[in-house]
C-alpha cells in the first residue's frame, strides 16, 4: 500500500504552526483524511504522524514493538542521546521509574498539597487588581518552580534555575545548530554538576521523602553515568515544569475564550476537580511523544517498517471527536476528560500526572475562593516549538466578582 502523505503537504513539526496557533485545522484534516500518514521530508528526517486517539493508545500499549529507548533516538522528534527512564525499554525503565515513583504517591502528594495550596494563595494575594501583568511569569512559572523546589528539596533562592534548565532541556530545535547545541549541552552539564553536589550532600544524610534524596540513595540511580543522570534530570524537570506551567497558562486562555465555563465554576466551585483534567486535555502541554518501530507492523491500515520514526500527536488525539464530542470546546464537567493523552498511556504514562492535575485544581480553587476573574488583554505569545506546547507570555488583567 502506498503511504499517504500529509494533507496539504504540511510538515507538522514546523514550529510556525504552533507559534502562530494554526495547528488545529491541520490536525483535524489529518484525522479525517489520513489519520496515519508519512512525512517524507522534514528537518528531523522522515516520520509517521499518528493523529487519532485509538491508534496512539494501540502504539503505547505495544512497547515491545514501538520503542522509547534513547538507543533508537528517544522520545522526541529530534534524535537526542539523553538517557532517562522514560527513554528506556523494559526492564531498565521499570527499575529506574520505581526509584522516583514513591515521590508521586498519594501520601507524598497529600503532604505537598497543604504547602502548595498555601503558596498558591500567597502568590495570588500579591497580584495586582485591575492592572495588566504577565500571567506566565508571575503565576505559571513561579508556582511550578516553587513546586519543583519542594519536590526536589532544592535551594529556594536558586529555584529559577529549574525554570531555565527546563526551557533549555525542552528546546529540541537548538540541536540543529552546532553552536547553539554546544551552548545547550554546556547549560545541561552545569545542571548535572549542580545536582551532583546536592546528591553528595543527601548521601551524607539519612534517606528522606524528597526526590533528590530518593535518587541519591538508590542503587539503580547510583550506577548511572553522567549522561544518564543528565537525561533523568531533564525528564523530571521538563516534565514537572512544562506540563503544569503550560496548563496553568492555557487555563486562562480557555476561560477567556469560554467565559461561561468560568462563571459556572464561580457558581459551583466543587467542579474544580473535574475542570483540571479538562484543562489539561484542552491545552495538551506536550504536543507529541515519539517511538521507533522495531518490526514491520500495521497501524490504522498502514504498514510501518522497522526503523521508522513514529510521532504520536497528543495534541491531535485530545481533539479527536470520536472520543471527545465538541472537542475544541472547554467543558468543565466533561464526563470523560481523564481519557486525555496529555500524560501518555500504558507503561510510560507520566509518573507525576496526579501531582500536575492537583496543582491545576488547587490554583482554580484558590482563585475561586478569591472570586477572581482573569481577562486576557492581548495576544498570547505562543512558544515556537513542536514539543512543548505553551506560552512565552500572556498579558492579563484580574478583577473580582461581586
Amino acid at each position: 500500500m502506498t503511504s499517504p502523505t500529509p494533507p496539504l503537504g504540511i510538515d507538522v513539526t514546523d514550529p510556525a504552526l504552533y507559534a502562530e496557533d494554526r495547528w488545529r485545522p491541520v490536525f483535524a484534516q489529518m484525522r479525517t483524511e489520513a489519520p496515519v500518514n508519512r512525512c517524507p521530508e522534514s528537518p528531523f528526517g522522515p516520520y509517521w504522524s499518528i493523529t487519532r486517539h485509538a491508534d496512539i493508545q494501540a502504539i503505547e500499549a505495544r512497547p515491545d514493538i514501538f520503542s522509547s529507548s534513547y538507543e533508537h533516538g528517544g522520545i522526541t522528534i529530534a534524535d537526542l542521546p539523553d538517557a532517562n527512564f522514560i527513554a528506556m525499554d523494559r526492564p531498565k525503565h521499570g527499575e529506574q521509574r520505581r526509584v522516583v515513583a514513591p515521590a508521586f504517591g498519594p501520601g507524598e502528594i497529600g503532604r505537598m498539597a497543604t504547602s502548595i495550596r498555601q503558596r498558591t494563595g500567597e502568590l495570588l494575594d500579591t497580584l495586582p487588581i485591575d492592572a495588566e501583568f504577565d500571567w506566565v511569569d508571575r503565576v505559571s512559572v513561579e508556582l511550578t518552580t516553587q513546586m519543583l523546589a519542594i519536590l526536589f528539596d532544592f535551594p529556594w533562592e536558586d529555584r529559577r534555575k529549574l525554570t531555565f534548565w527546563s526551557d533549555v532541556g525542552g528546546d529540541i530545535a537548538s540541536t540543529f545548530d552546532p553552536a547553539a547545541n554546544a551552548i545547550r549541552n554546556g547549560h545541561l552539564a552545569d545542571m548535572t554538576h549542580y545536582f551532583d553536589a546536592l546528591f553528595a550532600a543527601k548521601r551524607a544524610l539519612p534517606p528522606s521523602g524528597d526526590l533528590v534524596s530518593m535518587m541519591a540513595h538508590s542503587a539503580a540511580m547510583g550506577d548511572m553515568d553522567f549522561a544518564e543522570r543528565t537525561g533523568n534530570l531533564i525528564l523530571l524537570i521538563v516534565g514537572g515544569n512544562d506540563t503544569t506551567r503550560n496548563s496553568m497558562s492555557g487555563a486562562m486562555v480557555a476561560f477567556d475564550r469560554y467565559p461561561e465555563q468560568w462563571q459556572a465554576l464561580l457558581a459551583n466551585p466543587g467542579l474544580a476537580a473535574g475542570a483540571a483534567p479538562e484543562i489539561i486535555r484542552w491545552q495538551t502541554p506536550l504536543a507529541h511523544m515519539r517511538r521507533t518501530c522495531l518490526a514491520d507492523t500495521e497501524v490504522g491500515g498502514q504498514t510501518i517498517r522497522a526503523g521508522d520514526k513514529v510521532m504520536m500527536w497528543y495534541i491531535s488525539a485530545n481533539r479527536d471527536e470520536h472520543v471527545f464530542p465538541d472537542a475544541e470546546q472547554l467543558i468543565i464537567d466533561r464526563p470523560n476528560a481523564r481519557r486525555h493523552l496529555s500524560f501518555g498511556f500504558g507503561v510510560h504514562r507520566c509518573v507525576g500526572a496526579r501531582l500536575a492535575e492537583m496543582q491545576v485544581q488547587l490554583l482554580l480553587e484558590e482563585m475561586l475562593a478569591r472570586r477572581m476573574t482573569v481577562q486576557v488583554t492581548g495576544a498570547p505569545d505562543h512558544v515556537a516549538q513542536c514539543f512543548t506546547h505553551g506560552y512565552a507570555s500572556l498579558p492579563v488583567r484580574i478583577s473580582r466578582a461581586g
